[in-house]
């Protein structure tokens, strides 16, 4: 199991956010990415939020920065 995360930058934003989140869990990763988006991008925490993050999760092998 490798590590995964979402990255702010592939969701199109009025704040160009840049952040990208790793963790090597999916449901670590999706607490932490749903936090960033609910106290940075004002988002509701909703079952359709989760969703979103959840369809974002990458997986870090071959990844480039």
């Amino acid at each position: 199991m490798g590590r995964k995360y979402v990255d702010c930058r592939e969701t199109p934003s009025v704040m160009n956010c840049t952040v990208a989140i790793a963790a090597d869990t999916e449901d670590e990763l999706i607490e932490a990415a749903v936090h960033h988006a609910v106290s940075v991008h004002s988002h509701e925490d909703t079952p359709e939020l989760r969703s979103m993050v959840r369809q974002g999760i990458k997986d870090m092998e071959g990844a480039v920065a």
